[in-house]
């Protein structure tokens, strides 16, 4: 979330960022609130105070009517804090300049990588090649997991691991701290993460507390929640493999068939805590970016850069690039990968700090990126690695963790 007290001193950049998102925001009655709270936090510490006094004089009957004062007062304070968090719960972070502002018919290329391949056959689909190469079965998905249920098997489930094997080994070797996360997670962790409020309605919930992560960024945030660092200790940069549940709420009748928008998946995630410079934020972001593109060039496969304009973005991000790779099936590009620098908002919520130089201590900044999500990522390397027969061939960087160069027909 963002601080209080930059909500007071640029109320006017503030209110621009909620309009630019179109974020459902009541600012003038968070201010109103914000006043009753620091009202009534001035008198409850006067009453203490007094209190306080009183126990030192021994004045009995002056504690009593002080304590029963003190009472009513902090019911209220507690009511009001409880108001004004929600209410800041809402307030989205403030956009960098070269955001495009608008809807996603705003979002920006910034450029492309790789042709798209020519075929000089009619190519088949990623279901058709699954049916035909018996490495999915979506009927039986659909019977056991319910809507957008699917297997992968033979040949499918190995490919699927591959990619995420190849993907984790990747930034390793770059030096990313590899952890295999919960994805029951609390909701402390949600709220922090920044996934709540705006996306609980495409959340799992378990029970009053526990729900079913949609991004493995959210518990390797929340893993050193309330924890201070010295500045030597940053950056933390960490990938994580999970699986990832969605329940696709706002989706329906989009991407209904095939393995493009699922409930449930595996993604290799990168996350970095890094000191609160933007520059130097900004360098990690660029980063993180380079290693998902060397991920895709590696596969071979052809893709677009886009910054995302301010109505498309994540309500808590500064910024935020996708990467879009191209599916013939589509007749053009497919999200894979999205890329976010969220400045200090997560690490607020969920007070991870460090220890500055000058002694001070401040807020971490905080990155996420897509390093690869499966099966999604099948889509593009069935169809766009397809030969006229229906047998695919194996990008070579995976070939070592398939142990097979091509999927061939059954």
């Amino acid at each position: 979330m963002l601080d209080i007290n930059f909500i007071r001193d640029n109320l006017e950049k503030v209110k621009q960022s909620i309009l630019d998102r179109k974020a459902n925001v009541d600012l003038e009655k968070l201010l109103k609130i914000d006043g009753q709270r620091r009202y009534l936090i001035q008198k409850v510490d006067a009453l203490r105070a007094k209190r306080n006094e009183a126990a030192k004089a021994k004045d009995i009957e002056t504690g009593k009517k002080i304590k029963g004062e003190l009472a009513g007062l902090e019911k209220q304070l507690h009511e009001i804090e409880n108001e004004w968090s929600n209410l800041m719960l809402k307030v989205p972070n403030i956009l960098l300049d070269e955001v495009p502002r608008g809807d996603a018919a705003q979002n920006k290329i910034l450029r492309k990588e790789g042709e798209p391949p020519k075929f000089s056959f009619t190519p088949k689909d990623h279901i058709s090649l699954g049916k035909l190469l018996d490495i999915i079965d979506f009927d039986r998905g659909v019977k056991v997991g319910g809507f957008r249920g699917y297997f992968l098997k033979n040949e499918g489930a190995r490919l699927h691991w591959a990619v995420l094997n190849f993907a984790l080994d990747h930034l390793v070797q770059k030096g990313f701290q590899p952890i295999v996360p919960p994805v029951i997670n609390r909701r402390f962790a949600l709220v922090g993460g920044g996934q709540f409020p705006w996306g609980e309605e495409d959340t799992y919930k378990l029970g009053d507390e526990d729900y079913l992560v949609g991004t493995a960024e959210i518990p390797l945030m929340a893993f050193h929640a309330d924890e201070t660092f010295n500045l030597s200790d940053l950056p933390k940069k960490y990938v994580g493999l999970s699986a990832c549940f969605r329940t696709e709420i706002g989706s329906y009748g989009k991407d209904t068939k095939g393995l493009y928008r699922v409930h449930e998946f595996y993604k290799v995630e990168q996350v970095v805590l890094c000191e609160a410079n933007e520059q130097e934020s900004l360098g990690f972001f660029e980063e993180l970016q380079d290693n998902s593109e060397d991920i895709l060039q590696s596969l071979g496969l052809p893709y677009q850069v886009v910054c995302l304009s301010s109505e498309d973005m994540g309500k808590k991000a500064v910024i935020t690039y996708d990467i879009e790779t191209w599916m013939p099936s589509r007749n053009g590009h497919g999200e894979t990968h999205s890329n976010s620098a969220v400045f200090d908002f997560q690490t607020r919520r969920l007070k991870i700090k460090y220890k500055d130089k000058d002694g001070s201590y401040k807020f971490c900044h905080a990155l996420n990126n897509t390093a690869i999500a499966s099966p999604r990522i099948l889509i593009a390397i069935l169809e766009n690695f397809q030969q006229e027969d229906g047998s695919v061939k194996i990008p070579e960087v995976l070939q070592k963790y398939t142990n097979f160069s091509e999927i061939k027909p059954k």
